[in-house]
């Protein structure tokens, strides 16, 4: 059925529309172009208190069954300079953008702040979802506002950056997924920064490329890629959604007993001088799950923190992987995980370990 500004299709396979690259299909599909359509859209009675699910790339979500309800993706990718000023521009994009074209698109008219968060897969309109951060940068930092279709007043709506309450991995869009449909972000960036190389390996890969002393925006955007690429399998080639877990923030005296047991455990800030931040993709190795496989679900022989579809797993074989690898983790340190995408059509929970279980 198509409308102005949309086109809904039934029971439509979404195995080609999330980057784990699962077989799931949607009840209902929207693919809207013109976001000022999504009023009319919502307003349809049987829509009213239908489940929701916004797709943009699948690059966060994991989906471990099928989709009932409506799944709508926004596929509008406009790029605007709103202001220009001697210090600072004002950037809106549409939720239908490339995170990655988005970066290198204000890198090339000289804005800088992005470059760290380079070759991060998905689109605009899901980056405040999960506040995505990379290389000791989030983007919550450079938002200026987000403009989002709501779904109980059936209206767009402004967000400032204040009201998106950004939290490590987190904010309000992500507490209520299915209450907000984000069609645009708008962002401040400076055109004079300081670059930001202590995470790390970062500078060692700028020296790897023979760049001394600091190096530009561009050249860091190239050296965060360069080591992404190596480091994460590229869902192209090898289905995957990233990072799987979050780095888990625990008590500062928690930290420092395992770190008095664990020497190499990366430890850092946690927010707050009462906590800190563990390495979830440390305490996954060292429970021995790097390059585990069973099956066609596994975990990336290059990065302990990154679950793999070998081929044909299915998002609920993930899904137990996931669990049997947090079980783990807690029985061996004590330490809960915590999935970083969205969960569909099942639900996470740690799976105790079975003797002799990696």
């Amino acid at each position: 059925m198509s409308e102005a500004g949309y086109r809904i299709s039934e029971n439509v396979s979404l195995a080609g529309r999330n980057t784990f690259r699962v077989a799931a299909r949607a009840e209902m599909l929207a693919d809207v172009h013109d976001p000022f359509a999504l009023p009319t859209l919502m307003s349809e009675p049987w829509l009213q208190f239908a489940p929701l699910l916004v797709l943009g790339e699948g690059s966060n979500v994991l989906l471990a069954g099928d989709v009932p309800g409506l799944t709508l993706s926004l596929t509008r990718a406009r790029i605007a300079l709103i202001e220009d000023s001697t210090n600072e521009a004002l950037v809106a994009a549409d939720a239908g953008v490339n995170w990655n074209d988005f970066v290198h698109w204000t890198l090339g008219r000289g804005l800088c702040g992005l470059e760290n968060l380079a070759l991060i897969p998905g689109t605009v309109g899901a980056s405040p979802i999960q506040n995505i951060g990379a290389y000791g940068t989030e983007v919550g930092e450079f938002i200026d506002s987000v403009q989002a279709f709501d779904r109980e007043t059936l209206r767009l709506r402004e967000f400032e950056r204040e009201d998106c309450r950004f939290a490590y991995r987190d904010s309000v869009f992500k507490r209520a997924p299915e209450q907000n449909v984000i069609t645009e972000v708008r962002f401040r960036l400076p055109k004079a920064r300081a670059v930001q190389t202590g995470y790390a390996g970062v500078a060692e890969e700028l020296a790897a490329m023979g760049i001394d002393g600091a190096p530009t925006h561009r050249q860091l955007a190239e050296a965060i890629s360069r080591l992404r690429s190596r480091k994460l399998p590229n869902p192209a080639v090898l289905g995957n959604a990233g990072s799987f877990f979050k780095n888990p923030i625990v008590d500062a005296a928690v930290a420092d007993t395992l770190k008095a047991a664990h020497p190499t455990l990366p430890v850092f800030p946690g927010g707050s001088p009462a906590t800190r931040k563990l390495s979830a993709g440390w305490l996954i190795d060292a429970a021995g799950w790097k390059g585990f496989r069973d099956g066609d679900a596994g975990v990336a022989s290059q990065h302990a923190l990154v679950l793999v579809n070998h081929g044909h797993a299915s998002g609920a074989d993930l899904l137990r992987l996931a669990g049997r690898i947090a079980g783990s983790v807690q029985a061996q340190f004590g330490v809960a995980l915590e999935p970083e995408p969205r969960i569909i059509g099942g639900r996470f929970q740690p799976i105790a370990p079975d003797d002799g279980q990696a």
